[in-house]
C-alpha cells in the first residue's frame, strides 16, 4: 500500500508541479494513515485464565473454569481489567472491518427525530402532566399544565450530564397536585431512590427513600405514601411500607412483609382510587390484599382471595363493585364480579364473561355500561367491548394483518361516558393513541408518534404460520422493504419466556437494517402467550425445549418458503431471548451466519442453584427448582453455558452491563471465553460490556441508538 501511494504522489508531481503536489501529498498522507489504521491487524481475543470450580448436585458434577469472573462487589481490578480487554477486542474488530456503518446508521436514526415531541397528557385530578422529548436531549423532560399555564417540573438531563448513568422511574403526582414522587436509578441496578418534588416551587424537598421498587401509591390525603422495599441481596420486593412526608425513612411503618422468597410484591391503585392493591405473586400463583387509602383504618390489609397453586387473578374496583379476572378452571381467564365486597372463594362471585378456549383475556377496564377486554385471538391482540346488561361483544376493527393493540390504563377511562383509550401500531405504522366510544363503537386518533423521513407504503408486512417438528403451527410476522428481491439477508428475532408476547409493533431500531436490504422476522414461539395460556405452558419448565425447537424449525420453514438468503441468516434475542440464542446455536450452529445475544441468561443451572442471585427463587416456576432432580436434569439439558461443545459456532456479538440486576454480568462474561475455547470455527466471539448501566444498557435515547448502531454494524459486516 505504501509503495503504491509513493508512486501515485510522484506521478501527480510530474503532472501538476511541486506547489500543488505539496497539498495533494497531505491528502495522500491522510488517506495512507486512514487505510493503514483500517487494515491494522485485529488484536487477538482475550484469553481468560482457567481456575476450575466444581459444582455438585444429585450426583452430577460440573466444572466451571471461569467462575472467577463473578465479582459481586464489581470492584475487583483483575476482573475489571479483563472486561476492559474484552471491550478493546470488540473495538479492534470493528476498526478492522472494511466499512464502518455506525455513523451512517446514527444519522438515519437522528433524521427521523422531530425537534421536539409532546407525549399524550395524563390528567390527575384536574391537572395535566406530560413529557417533552427534544432531538438533542437524552431523556424526556416533565411538565404540567395547570389552568392553561405550562410549567417545567423536572429535567433529568441536568443530573444525567454529571454522571454516566441516570434513569427516572414512574413520575407520580399526589391527589392534591401539591407534590410528586419519582424513582431515580444511578447505575442501572434498579434499586430506586424515591425523591419528592414540591409542585408549588418545582424544587426537590429533603426527603428520600432508598432501595425501593420505583413504584409508589399516594394516600388520599397526599401527606403519606406507600412503597415497596427490595431485599438488598436478592432484589426481590418483599416489604410494603408507609412513609409520611418529611419524616425519616427509618421511622416508616412496615405494613406487610412476604416471607416466602418465591413471591414478589407489586402495588397499584384501583380505578375507583379508593384502594391500594398489593399483589403477591409468583409464576403460577398470586394473592391480592387490599388497603383502603382514605379510611381511618387505612393501614390494615384485607385478603381478597387467598393464594393457591395454579390460580392467578387480577381485580379492580369501580362504582362499589369488584371485578375479577381469574384463571381458576379457566386457563384463558374469565371475568367475575362481586357486589358484596371481599370474598373468600371465587364461587362467591358471579360470572360475567365465561371462559373461551379460543380467546385469551389479558386485561380489562370498566365503564358505566361496558366491560372492555384486551384479548388475543389466533395469536393477535384485539379489543372486545362487552355490554354489561346483554354481554353482547363488539370488537374494534383494526386495519392490518399483523399489529399491536393494547388498552391504556384505567386512568384514561371516562367512566360515565363509556369512553376509553387504546394504543395501536404495526411494523409499518408508528404508535398512535385512540379514544374509543363503546356506545357507538367509534374511535378517533388523539395522538400520533412523529417519525420523520418515513413512509408506511415503503414496507411490506406479512404474517405466516410455520409447522414445527411436533406439528404445531408457529406464527411469524415478516417485514421487508417493498420492490426488492426476497433473496437477501434475513434476521430472526425471538423471546419466548414468562408468557411475554413479542408484538408486531413499530420499531425505529430495525429500519436501518431493512432499508439496507434485510428481511426482519418476529417469531412467536412457545413460552410466550401469543396463542393463549397453553402456548405459555408448552414453553416453560419441563417443556422448555419446545421454545428452541420452535425457533430453529420456524427459521428453516420460512427459508424454505423463499424468504431470505440461506447463506446470510442471522438471529437476535435479549435476556431470556439471549438464553434462546445460546440454545439454538448449540443445537444448530451452522444454520446461522451471525448471532446477537443481548444481556443473555445463559448459565441457567448455576444461577437457579444460587438463591443469593437476584430474582432466582422468584423464577423457580418458570425454569425449575434445581433442588428437584428431574427439573435439575432438564435445565442441564438446555442450559447454554453447560452445553457448549466443539462446534462450528457462527460469529457472535454478546452484550451486557456491569450493573444489570436481571441477568448478572458474569453470565455473559463467562460465556464468551468458553465459546472461544470450544468453537471449531474462526468466527469472532465478541463481548461488549457497559461498565456502567443495567439490563436495558446505557440510559438515554441517543445512547440507545449508538448501541443499536453497533449491533447493525456487526451484522452488516458479516453479510456476504
Amino acid at each position: 500500500m505504501a509503495l503504491v501511494l509513493v508512486q501515485a504522489v510522484k506521478l501527480i508531481s510530474n503532472i501538476y508541479g511541486t506547489n500543488k503536489m505539496n497539498k495533494i501529498k497531505l491528502i495522500f498522507i491522510f488517506l495512507f494513515v486512514g487505510c493503514s489504521n483500517q487494515n491494522q491487524e485485529t488484536m487477538k481475543a482475550p484469553i481468560a485464565k482457567k481456575i476450575p470450580v466444581t459444582y455438585s448436585a444429585h450426583g452430577d458434577i460440573r466444572i466451571d473454569n471461569y467462575d472467577w469472573l463473578r465479582d459481586d462487589t464489581r470492584k475487583n481490578e483483575e476482573v475489571l481489567q479483563h472486561l476492559r480487554l474484552e471491550n478493546k477486542y470488540v473495538d479492534s474488530w470493528f476498526n478492522n472491518q472494511e466499512y464502518n456503518y455506525e455513523e451512517e446508521i446514527m444519522q438515519e436514526f437522528l433524521s427521523r427525530l422531530p425537534e421536539n415531541e409532546i407525549s399524550f397528557p395524563f390528567d390527575n385530578f384536574g391537572t395535566e402532566y406530560f413529557t417533552k422529548s427534544f432531538k438533542d436531549k437524552q431523556l424526556s423532560i416533565y411538565y404540567r399544565n395547570d389552568g392553561g399555564e405550562e410549567s417545567l417540573i423536572l429535567d433529568p438531563n441536568i443530573k444525567f450530564s454529571t454522571q454516566d448513568y441516570y434513569q427516572v422511574s414512574r413520575f407520580n403526582p399526589s391527589p392534591s397536585n401539591k407534590f410528586a414522587v419519582f424513582g431515580e436509578d444511578n447505575d442501572g441496578r434498579r434499586k430506586y431512590i424515591a425523591k419528592f418534588i414540591d409542585l408549588n416551587s418545582n424544587q426537590l424537598i429533603e426527603d428520600e427513600l432508598e432501595l425501593t421498587s420505583g413504584n409508589m401509591v399516594w394516600a388520599t390525603d397526599s401527606k403519606s405514601i406507600y412503597y415497596l422495599k427490595k431485599d438488598p441481596v436478592t432484589l426481590i420486593s418483599n416489604k410494603l411500607y408507609k412513609h409520611t412526608l418529611g419524616e425519616s425513612q427509618s421511622s416508616d411503618e412496615l405494613i406487610y412483609e412476604e416471607l416466602d422468597n418465591e413471591f414478589n410484591l407489586g402495588i397499584s391503585k384501583s380505578s375507583s382510587k379508593e384502594f391500594l392493591l398489593l399483589n403477591i405473586e409468583k409464576t403460577n400463583s398470586n394473592e391480592i390484599r387490599i388497603l383502603s387509602l382514605g379510611s381511618s383504618n387505612q393501614d390494615k390489609l384485607t385478603i381478597f382471595l387467598q393464594r393457591q397453586e395454579d390460580h392467578l387473578y387480577k381485580i379492580d374496583h369501580s362504582n362499589d363493585i369488584f371485578y375479577i379476572q381469574t384463571n381458576l378452571n379457566s386457563p384463558n381467564y374469565r371475568i367475575m364480579q362481586s357486589k358484596n365486597g371481599f370474598i373468600s372463594h371465587i364461587d362467591e362471585s358471579n360470572e360475567l364473561i365465561p371462559h373461551d378456549p379460543n380467546v385469551y383475556i389479558q386485561d380489562f377496564v370498566i365503564t358505566s355500561s361496558y366491560i372492555v377486554l384486551e384479548v388475543r385471538k389466533n395469536g393477535l391482540p384485539a379489543i372486545s367491548q362487552y355490554k354489561k346488561d346483554s354481554l353482547l361483544a363488539i370488537d374494534i376493527m383494526l386495519p392490518d394483518t399483523s399489529y399491536f393493540v393494547s388498552l391504556a390504563s384505567s386512568d384514561y377511562v371516562d367512566y360515565e361516558n363509556n369512553q376509553f383509550h387504546y394504543y395501536y401500531s404495526s411494523p409499518n405504522r408508528p404508535l398512535a393513541i385512540y379514544k374509543a366510544n363503546a356506545i357507538n363503537n367509534t374511535s378517533s386518533k388523539v395522538w400520533q408518534k412523529i417519525v420523520n423521513n418515513f413512509k408506511e407504503d415503503d414496507y411490506v408486512v406479512e404474517r405466516t404460520f410455520n409447522e414445527v417438528r411436533d406439528g404445531t403451527m408457529v406464527p411469524a410476522t415478516i417485514v421487508y422493504k417493498a420492490d426488492k428481491s426476497l433473496n437477501r439477508p434475513i434476521l430472526f428475532y425471538g423471546y419466548g419466556s414468562y408468557g411475554i408476547n413479542r408484538e408486531a409493533r413499530f420499531s425505529e431500531s430495525i429500519l436501518p437494517l431493512i432499508n439496507k436490504g434485510f428481511i426482519f422476522v418476529y417469531l412467536n414461539i412457545r413460552g410466550g402467550a401469543e396463542m393463549g395460556k397453553e402456548w405459555y405452558e408448552q414453553g416453560r419448565m419441563l417443556n422448555k425445549m419446545n421454545s428452541f425447537y420452535d425457533f430453529n424449525d420456524s427459521v428453516e420453514a420460512i427459508l424454505n418458503k423463499g424468504y431470505g438468503d440461506k447463506n446470510n441468516v442471522f438471529a437476535q434475542g435479549g435476556s431470556a431471548g439471549g438464553l434462546l440464542m445460546g440454545a439454538i446455536v448449540n443445537l444448530k450452529p451452522e444454520l446461522y451466519k451471525g448471532i446477537i445475544s443481548g444481556v443473555p441468561f445463559v448459565d441457567v443451572l448455576t444461577t437457579m442453584s444460587d438463591e443469593s442471585i437476584p430474582l432466582t427463587t422468584f423464577e423457580y416456576d418458570e425454569w425449575g427448582n434445581p433442588n428437584n432432580y428431574e427439573e435439575y436434569m432438564y435445565m442441564k439439558k438446555y442450559s447454554p453455558y453447560d452445553n457448549i461443545d466443539y462446534l462450528n459456532y457462527p460469529s457472535m456479538l454478546i452484550t451486557s452491563s456491569l450493573f444489570d440486576s436481571q441477568v448478572q454480568y458474569f453470565e455473559p462474561a463467562k460465556y464468551a471465553p468458553k465459546l472461544r475455547e470450544y468453537s471449531t470455527s474462526s468466527n469472532p466471539i465478541l463481548f461488549k460490556i457497559n461498565l456502567i448501566g443495567g439490563h436495558g444498557g446505557k440510559s438515554g435515547r441517543i445512547n440507545g441508538f449508538e448501541e443499536t448502531a453497533m449491533e447493525h454494524n456487526f451484522l452488516l459486516n458479516l453479510v456476504d
